[in-house]
């Protein structure tokens, strides 16, 4: 059985989950708007991914007969000074999900509740590929500068990103 504590931390979390669709549905609206098509599909695709993560906690919730509350989602904003710019506020972001999630995983095992702790193991390793991936995006970025045929190519290969639902491999 979950504890009362932990419960209510997890719920916090779901709604940080779904505020992580949020915020990478702003990243799209902006990369889209800039002509950053490749990059807009990039990002839809990750706030598919955070969507599936939110349902994965939702329904481990729902099975553990955990009595839910859904809070209000925080608006986001959806300008950024640049491609560079948005791919370093997503890294940081992701950065702020894995302290939550070690933090989350701490609680879990303080309480000695073991299932939990378990299904946030399985956030944990996903944060370590969410910031590799985002990290070696941003040293691409890095590289070809203001080019714009460099920034070109990196939105054609960011384009080629295709949705494959993390919680069902």
């Amino acid at each position: 059985m979950i504890s009362k504590a932990l419960q209510k931390e997890l719920i916090i979390q779901l709604n940080k989950e779904f505020h992580s669709a949020y915020i990478y549905l702003g990243m799209s609206a902006y990369s889209s708007k800039e002509g950053f098509n490749g990059a807009a599909s990039w990002f839809l695709i990750q706030y598919q991914e955070e969507v599936s993560h939110g349902m994965k906690l939702f329904k481990y919730l729902e099975d553990q007969n955990v009595e839910l509350s859904l809070p209000t989602i925080d608006a986001v904003k959806v300008e950024y000074k640049s491609l560079l710019d948005v791919f370093k506020k997503s890294l940081a972001h992701e950065q702020t999900m894995t302290k939550n999630l070690n933090n989350l995983s701490d609680l879990a095992m303080k309480d000695k509740d073991h299932a939990t702790y378990n299904l946030l193991q399985w956030y944990v390793t996903e944060q370590v590929e969410e910031e590799a991936t985002v990290g070696e995006i941003i040293d691409h970025i890095k590289l070809v500068g203001d080019n714009g045929y460099g920034l070109y190519t990196i939105d054609k290969e960011l384009a080629s990103r295709s949705f494959v639902d993390p919680t069902q491999e």
